[in-house]
Formats: C-alpha cells, sequence, structure tokens
C-alpha cells in the first residue's frame, strides 16, 4: 500500500501518509522493487503495489517540473495530471510501462501457470515497442470479458470432483479453520459443505477479510503466533484438524492433535508428505504417477516416489517452476507439486492452491481415520520406512554496507572450498541446481542447503537430517536425534562463515 514511493514531508521527514511521486523510495528501495517481487516469488507469494498515478502532491517532481501538465482547483490541495496533454499521457504511459517492466508483475499464460523464459521477455519487449513511439494503444479499445457466472460454480464442482463427490459420512470429520482475516472463508466453507464436510468452526475473528490483520502479528500461517486463535478453537471444538489459509487461500497449513492432548502445525514438508502418501495409496489410474518438489524442500518426497514407483522431478521454488514437468510430460499423471513454504497442487493442477488442497487433505484425513489411522500415524510409519526426516530451516544475518557483494562472496567461499565434514559426517557432494543455491548433500543422506538472499541481508539455510528408527524404539527418539543434529549443522555453519 503506500509507503514504497518517496515520503517525505517539507522538512524531509519520512511521513508514509504524504503522498509522493510515484517511483520507489530511492532512499529505501535503491534497487527498485523487483528485489522485493523476486523474495515475494520465491516465497510463494504475489507483490501488489497501490498508486494513483494521476494525483500529484505540491512539492513532488511532476508539481515541480511539469507544472502545465497539471489540474488545479481553488482550495484544493492535490493537483491532477491533465491526460488531454498528449506529452503527459506518453509520459504517463512510459512511467506505468516502466513500473511493470522493472519492477516485476506476475503474468499467468494461457496454459494456467506463471510465465518463464521467453515469454516474459516477449511480453517485455512488446510493451517497450508499443510505447516507444506511439501516443495510443495500438488497435482500437477493447472491453474487458467479465468472467462467466458459473466461474465460481465450476470450481467447486472441481473441488469436490477431486474427492469423488458428496459423501454424507464425512460429516463426522470434525474441522476447525481459519481464513486469516482474509478472502477464503466462504470459498472454503462451501467446497467443504458441498464435499459433504459439514462439522466446520471457523475462528470468527478471522472471519471477515481485513487488511489490517488485528489477531495475528503477521499474515503467514508458518510465523509464531498466528495460528494461536486456530489451535484454541481446535482444542475447544474436539476437532480433528486444523486448517489454515493464508489471506489469499493458495496456500495451506495444518494442525494436528499431538499424543500428549495438545496441539501443533506441522512443517510444510511434513504436509507434503502425508499429501503423497495419501494420494499415492488411493490413487486407481494406471498411467504412470508424477510427484515434483523444489531443490530446497524434504528428500522424503524422493522415497516415497522411489518406493511407489513414481516419476519424481526437482524444479528451482515457484511453482511457475513446479508446474514444468506436468507440462512437459504429458502422459504422466501429476499427483502433487509441493513446496516446503506449504504451497501445494493436488491433481492436474498448475500452480497452488490452499482450498483445494484443504478438501483433498480433509478427505484423506477421513479416509485414515475409518482405518483407525491419525496423520501422526501416517508420519511415523513414513519414519520407519524411510528413515525420520527433520528440516530445520533459518537464515544467517550479515551487518553493514555492501551486504549484497559480501554475501555473493561468502557464497562463492563455499563453492570454491566446501566443508569436507558437518557435524562429524562426511560432505559426500556439492551441486548447484542454481548460481545462487548451494546443496550439500553427506555421506549419511543428511543434507544443507544454502542461498543468499537477493532482497535481505542475510544467508537463507534449509537443514535436513535423516535419522534411521530402530525396530525397537518409537519414531519420536529419531527425530530428537536428528533435531540435534540440525542444531549442530547451525552451528557449525555459524561458526564458519561468520554470521549468526
Amino acid at each position: 500500500d503506500a509507503g514504497w514511493y518517496p515520503c517525505y514531508d517539507a522538512n524531509h521527514e519520512r511521513k508514509w501518509p504524504v503522498t509522493g511521486s510515484w517511483e520507489p523510495d530511492p532512499e529505501r528501495f535503491p534497487n527498485g522493487l523487483k528485489p522485493v517481487s523476486d523474495h515475494a516469488e520465491g516465497k510463494g507469494a504475489d507483490l501488489l503495489i497501490w498508486f494513483e498515478p494521476e494525483r500529484v502532491r505540491p512539492g513532488t517532481r511532476l508539481d515541480v517540473e511539469r507544472p502545465e501538465w497539471l489540474l488545479r482547483v481553488e482550495g484544493a490541495e492535490n493537483r491532477l495530471l491533465n491526460m488531454g496533454i498528449p506529452a503527459c499521457r506518453q509520459w504517463l504511459t512510459d512511467h506505468v510501462c516502466g513500473l511493470i517492466q522493472d519492477n516485476g508483475i506476475k503474468i499467468y499464460w494461457g496454459d494456467g501457470a506463471q510465465i518463464i523464459p521467453p515469454t516474459d521477455g516477449w511480453i517485455a519487449d512488446d510493451i517497450a515497442a508499443a510505447v516507444s513511439d506511439r501516443l495510443d494503444p495500438v488497435g482500437p479499445p477493447i472491453e474487458p470479458t467479465p468472467a462467466l457466472d458459473t466461474l465460481i460454480d465450476d470450481y467447486v464442482a472441481m473441488v469436490t470432483g477431486l474427492v469423488g463427490g458428496p459423501n454424507a459420512t464425512r460429516s463426522e470429520l470434525r474441522i476447525a479453520a481459519t481464513a486469516m482475516h482474509g478472502v477464503g472463508a466462504p470459498l472454503l466453507h462451501r467446497c467443504l459443505t458441498d464435499a459433504g464436510f459439514t462439522s466446520v468452526a471457523t475462528v470468527p475473528q478471522q472471519n471477515e477479510p481485513d487488511p489490517d490483520f488485528p489477531t495475528i502479528p503477521f499474515p503467514n500461517p508458518e510465523e509464531p503466533g498466528a495460528t494461536d486463535l486456530l489451535l484454541a478453537l481446535a482444542a475447544a471444538t474436539d476437532a480433528h484438524v486444523a486448517f489454515a489459509n493464508d489471506p489469499d487461500a493458495d496456500r495451506l497449513a495444518m494442525g494436528i492433535p499431538t499424543p500428549e492432548g495438545g496441539w501443533r502445525m506441522l512443517t510444510g514438508d511434513e504436509l507434503g508428505a502425508l499429501f503423497a502418501a495419501g494420494l499415492m495409496a488411493r490413487r486407481t489410474s494406471t498411467a504412470t504417477p508424477l510427484l515434483v518438489t523444489t531443490v530446497v524442500s524434504s528428500q522424503l518426497l524422493a522415497a516415497i516416489a522411489a518406493e511407489a514407483g513414481a516419476e519424481f522431478y526437482e524444479t528451482l521454488t515457484g511453482f511457475k517452476w513446479l508446474c514444468r514437468p506436468g507440462f512437459e510430460h504429458p502422459e504422466l499423471d501429476q499427483v502433487l507439486a509441493y513446496e516446503e513454504s506449504i504451497g501445494y497442487a493436488v491433481g492436474g493442477l498448475c500452480d497452488k492452491d490452499g482450498i483445494s488442497a484443504a478438501v483433498v487433505m480433509a478427505d484423506l484425513v477421513r479416509w485414515w481415520q475409518a482405518q483407525g489411522l491419525t496423520p501422526q500415524d501416517v508420519l511415523d510409519d513414513l519414519a520407519r520406512r524411510h528413515g525420520a526426516h527433520v528440516t530445520n530451516n533459518f537464515s544467517l544475518r550479515i551487518s553493514g554496507p555492501g551486504w549484497s557483494a559480501r554475501l555473493a562472496a561468502i557464497a562463492a567461499s563455499v563453492v570454491a572450498d566446501p566443508p569436507t565434514s558437518l557435524a562429524g559426517i562426511d560432505v559426500a557432494r556439492l551441486d548447484q541446481p542454481a548460481d545462487d543455491v548451494i546443496r550439500l548433500f553427506m555421506a549419511n543422506g543428511d543434507r544443507v542447503v544454502i542461498r543468499p538472499s537477493g532482497t535481505e541481508p542475510k544467508l537463507k539455510c534449509y537443514c535436513e537430517a535423516v535419522e534411521p528408527v530402530a525396530d525397537s524404539e518409537q519414531p519420536e527418539a529419531a527425530r530428537t536425534r536428528a533435531r540435534a543434529r540440525t542444531a549442530t549443522f547451525r552451528a557449525e555453519l555459524e561458526a564458519r562463515l561468520g554470521l549468526s
């Protein structure tokens, strides 16, 4: 919202409500907003900026440099750009197109997926060509085409079709859910009830959209404290499962009861493993199944795929890449594509969707329930078969000027002189699926991934320990050993790299 542009009063004191020039603030965003949009995309999020390019405040660049372009009304503080002046209209066209091109706008192609090279380049070239020597848009004006009235009905039918249509027995599953002050509550409730999940309790304080997000510290289900109200509701209603959609409902987090009588939120990788295990166990298609995840997500999906005879692919982060194996291999049946930052595409979807994922997971939980199993039982079984996979993701921060170059130098030093061991375990090999992604594979199956942030002064680290479960022990004992090892990985990385 407001605040990404220069916001200074007459004394050059920053006050965000002061409308400024419609360009990124060079003091806070010296490289523009592109690094911010890239970071958002890497986290599976969208970047939306708010601006009114026709409004001009006194003392801003256009007011000073182009007063002849401005319309004024006596007694009104703001001015308006006069679009009837060709040079003014051309400037505004160039300015808006430049913001789109320079700062990164997410665009979907006709296949329903986010664009990747070279399509993004074609669009940028066409924008530049269209505004380079013309004052008016190319071609006649085009009226927008409204979505069909049946769009929502078609979506709900698609979602319920993923679970085989309605089933009255699903009402026995008690669900707690939250929309986190976002837009997902009505559609999630309709999809669940149409599928037969009628025992749904929602967090009342978080049902309606509210851009201030008053009851949560940050509108992300992964953040500490964000799901406190959800888990309290789940406990109070004796729910079997708890679902949290992020505010735009394209991601899904899940909470489950603990053996000790409390509740806990699953990691994105744990939920991904549950999806894979359940969907692979229930599928009836004779086509070869396809499972896809990212280069920083858990290695457990690869083990599940190998055991089930599924094709397995790893991609760079973001669903514009995760959907590509399915596009490139239409003969395969895409069962699941997921990334550890709680983004899931079930079935043949080509982008993450938190609502369809919630309905499908509710059906899996109900299916396990009918067999006397809980999601924790399924996770324990996976640990016994493939080892306890424990992930520990964190960031190591760097301070002072020149942090971007220093981070790049640190990453280059790891490639040039990689550690020979971590936590007393030999490093078997190093690979780089991208220039800014470095993966260290341990001799025992553990893995450490590091990559510099492009937008913040920190090095992102993804540690995974894989601990065998002995025949005579509970999986939690193996997880405890694995957690201790990931803590050692962190301590040794901090010491080696000089970061914390």
